[in-house]
């Protein structure tokens, strides 16, 4: 009996949490006069939405122009903070702990906090208006990458190391040949994490980007939000269709890279 009701609580909570996705599919293939009469099997169904969307908006070229900030974003943050963090895990310096520890304290600054001077130095190289701000400062690590990285290279077997470098291995091959495919679940993590951050990038979007045709998806839903949602033309079938389109590739990518999930996060020791 016990086990019945845990079962059915957990069903319960699974579609209380996917309900809201279920009802932006549905009002998808509503017409205009239908979209929120909160039905999940549509009254009227149509596939007119779907046609339209893509003819008021560029969503290719919003979605093409994604794809590569998040590429670019998850190679560049999952190698940057991998070397950094490796460097944490493995080598022995003094200050180590104080450096590390003053990389984790960074997490505590708001975004809010460095936005302006990060604008004026972007606005200085002249990338204002270009894709580039929305992924190269990747280049330099992520604190919250660092310290996963870390975590996962200080649970690996340090005679291994040593091993490898009595064999003639150097730094270089020992951390590429040895700590990364050790550590793959944390590398796929990474990505994955950084990926859905990339994809879902609002707010520095907002900031870089002037021209539509340079727009993301999520600087493209908000075009669309004022245009046809609030204070606009009320069309907010085309809204919820562009949504569903836009949402499920992260959805896709959630479900290939599930398992690395609980993998990657399973596997964050607590060594210091």
């Amino acid at each position: 009996m016990g086990v019945t009701l845990r079962w059915l609580a957990l069903l319960a909570f699974s579609l209380l949490f996917v309900y809201p996705f279920l009802w932006l599919v549905s009002a998808s293939f509503k017409p205009r006069s239908e979209v929120f009469d909160n039905r999940l099997i549509p009254r009227t169904f149509t596939f007119d939405n779907y046609l339209q969307v893509w003819r008021e908006a560029p969503l290719g070229v919003w979605m093409l122009n994604t794809v590569i900030v998040t590429v670019l974003a998850a190679l560049t943050v999952t190698i940057s903070s991998a070397m950094v963090a490796w460097g944490f895990a493995y080598f022995q310096f003094r200050g180590r702990k104080a450096l590390f520890g003053l990389v984790v304290a960074t997490m505590m600054l708001p975004g809010a906090v460095t936005l302006i001077p990060t604008f004026l130095i972007w606005k200085s190289l002249g990338m204002v208006g270009t894709l580039t701000p929305l992924w190269a400062g990747n280049l330099f690590g992520s604190a919250f990458y660092i310290f996963l990285l870390r975590q996962f290279f200080l649970g690996l077997p340090r005679e291994l190391f040593e091993a490898a470098k009595i064999d003639g291995a150097n730094n270089w091959t020992i951390f590429v040949r040895l700590a990364l495919p050790l550590c793959k679940p944390a590398i796929i993590l990474t990505l994955l994490f950084e990926f859905q951050a990339a994809w879902t990038d609002l707010m520095r979007a907002l900031v870089y980007l002037r021209d539509s045709s340079d727009f993301t998806v999520p600087r493209g839903l908000k075009a669309l939000l004022d245009r046809y949602g609030f204070g606009g033309e009320w069309h907010w079938e085309i809204v919820v269709t562009a949504s569903v389109i836009t949402t499920v590739p992260m959805i896709v990518l959630f479900f290939l890279g599930q398992r690395h999930f609980v993998g990657g996060i399973a596997g964050t020791g607590t060594k210091g």
